[in-house]
């Protein structure tokens, strides 16, 4: 949806955005930034009020619907004459709760984010009706009014087609982020039993290659080392696509997230490229081969493989597709391409319905027994709709028991991390440098990232964006690594 022919508006107009959530709505609130300021309109420093306030939300937990909630209602409390407009995973999943809300202007689900900017440019012109149909140049897609007590519901924007889901991104350069995300795949089509996304992001849509290739290319051009792919199953990439030949290109279209990997490496001067998180079973065994060829070079050596549990029982019950020696096997095989060096991630959950003693001691085994980095952990949240909620019903993990499991857990993965940053005293690794907080440059020093996904402090100050290769000297009480020198790469 370009932005390029649109007038700015007769006087500044300014815009705040609350983002919660993953990496993928991170993306989307570049986007909408980047279409918003296109038309004119500018991100409104901290201490001004706004004229529109936008929240995108998140719904993996009931946590996050919480949240969602408070902001809004915090933003209306603060600043009441300002309209909100909300966006999201919980936008799509459940847009009546939020269009109840006192201060929302309009909900746009995933499915019609890609109209999100022109809904929101729409809502602030004049005052506009709560009638989404008095709204001629856009597609009115679910409008409710109705009388909810006092309040009248906002006018909604969702449907179950997700037609107008993908919000491809203005040109990524280096700028507020130094690595930037580039979505390149929205949807998933599993159906594990704990998870909403299938019915918040749709089924699994890729963008194109030669987007994404232009994407790359544009970065580049701009001054760009490191950008990271993302995307809802980033491994999916490419399977929707069109089987049938592009008779137009002078070599095969990729259609799988390995061979498109290989059109960048092949096609632009990317510095950097970093993957994401990736299901463990889409690891095979080409783009493992990949992070033996080009890991520490111009593949990051850091890769996230979400595995929810180490228990064979559960993870059926997740329904996930894999079993614990799967995961182990694909690790392993990571390790030996890409190195001791390699940073492992893992998504954990902890709690989740019928988890006994016993299958919970099977998830700490596994984790003792791989070289991960640091672990993202999570208690099961039951969500409505899902078959975990059912399941929840009828097999519920006491809360403390769910709470002596996740110190359990943090305790583990902890130590862990601790031990491979250790590892690393001594060593030489690359890094780029990142925006450097305000405390941190006022003591001489610079904040930076490694390749394989560390963070580093810096002596000396350093501009943002430069690719420096260090040797680590320490840590420091929280972990981050010290280092004693840089050289630039």
């Amino acid at each position: 949806m370009p932005a390029a022919n649109h007038p700015p508006p007769s006087a500044p107009r300014f815009f705040r955005i609350l983002t919660f959530g993953c990496k993928v709505n991170q993306c989307d609130t570049a986007g909408i930034s980047q279409e918003l300021a296109g038309r004119g309109w500018l991100s409104a420093p901290p201490g001004l009020v706004a004229d529109l306030h936008l929240v995108n939300t998140c719904t993996v937990t009931g946590r996050a619907d919480q949240q969602a909630r408070q902001a809004i209602r915090r933003l209306f409390r603060e600043y009441p004459a300002t309209p909100i407009w909300v966006t999201g995973c919980y936008a799509q999943r459940a847009p009546e709760e939020l269009a109840g809300l006192a201060g929302v202007a309009a909900v746009v689900g995933n499915s019609h984010k890609a109209l999100a900017p022109e809904i929101a440019l729409r809502l602030t012109q004049s005052q506009p009706s709560t009638d989404a149909a008095s709204q001629p140049d856009i597609v009115r897609i679910q409008s409710i009014l109705a009388q909810a007590g006092d309040s009248v519901l906002a006018p909604i924007w969702a449907d179950d087609r997700f037609a107008h889901s993908f919000l491809e991104e203005a040109q990524l350069v280096p700028g507020a982020q130094t690595r930037p995300n580039l979505k390149i795949q929205e949807g998933c089509g599993n159906r594990c039993t704990f998870c909403v996304i299938p019915q918040t992001r749709g089924s699994s849509r890729s963008l194109p290659a030669a987007s994404v290739l232009k994407q790359l290319t544009g970065f580049v051009a701009a001054g760009g080392n490191e950008l990271v792919l993302s995307g809802i199953n980033l491994g999916r990439w490419g399977r929707d696509l069109s089987l049938l030949p592009d008779r137009d290109a002078e070599q095969p279209v990729p259609r799988t997230l390995p061979a498109l990997i290989k059109r960048i490496f092949h096609e632009t001067a990317l510095p950097r490229l970093r993957l994401s998180s990736i299901e463990p079973m889409d690891w095979d065994g080409e783009l493992i081969a990949l992070m033996a060829e080009f890991g520490g070079v111009r593949l990051a050596r850091h890769a996230h493989l979400p595995l929810q549990s180490g228990s064979d029982a559960v993870l059926r019950r997740m329904h996930r597709r894999y079993r614990p020696w799967h995961y182990e096997e694909k690790v392993r095989a990571l390790v030996e391409a890409a190195g001791p060096e390699l940073t492992l991630g893992a998504d954990v959950m902890v709690g989740f319905p019928g988890e006994t003693d016993a299958e919970f001691e099977e998830t700490l085994a596994l984790v003792r027994n791989l070289p991960f980095g640091y672990l993202h952990l999570f208690p099961f949240s039951p969500r409505p709709g899902t078959r975990g909620w059912a399941l929840h019903a009828e097999l519920p993990v006491a809360a403390q028991a769910v709470e002596e499991r996740m110190a359990s857990l943090r305790a583990l993965a902890s130590e862990k991390s601790k031990t491979h940053r250790r590892w690393f005293v001594g060593r030489e690794l690359e890094a780029i440098t990142l925006h450097t907080p305000a405390e941190l440059d006022s003591a001489g020093r610079t904040a930076a990232l490694t390749e394989n996904f560390l963070p580093v402090e810096l002596e000396g100050r350093l501009p943002a964006n430069r690719l420096v290769r260090v040797r680590v000297s320490g840590l420091n009480a929280e972990g981050t690594l010290l280092a004693a020198g840089s050289n630039l790469v």
